[in-house]
């Protein structure tokens, strides 16, 4: 366990460009939870979600093409582009404790489907 002095567990996020795993990360940490966003999308790097720790718990959030460049419609999110990311994500999938669809999903239900599998998998807060 990565667990920090406090007890907290620690909880790794990684997935695609606009899945959540920013909001999700300051929503587990106020809940007590020491959570990080791991940029693993953009390395190319296979284990980078572990690299400082192996997390209590490793959280992969995705979403469909269409639902991310409706979040960024600014940004020019092509399939290939995405197609990529997701490869470099490929071994966080694999190893991934709780694989959540982000799509047509409210910041609160992001949260909420993670603190269920969380729970699932014996790893709690406080």
């Amino acid at each position: 366990m990565a667990s920090d002095a406090n007890n907290a567990p620690t909880i790794h996020i990684v997935g695609v460009c606009g899945s959540g795993k920013s909001s999700l990360a300051r929503r587990l940490n106020q809940r007590g939870y020491q959570a990080r966003q791991i940029s693993q999308e953009h390395s190319g790097v296979p284990d980078l979600w572990r690299w400082r720790c192996t997390p209590d718990a490793l959280v992969y959030l995705d979403a469909s093409n269409e639902h991310i460049r409706q979040r960024y419609p600014k940004l020019n999110l092509t399939d290939e582009y995405l197609a990529t990311e997701r490869k470099r994500l490929a071994h966080s999938r694999e190893h991934a404790d709780c694989i959540i669809l982000t799509d047509d999903l409210t910041p609160d239900q992001v949260e909420e489907r993670t603190i269920a599998c969380l729970k699932r998998k014996g790893v709690t807060s406080g």
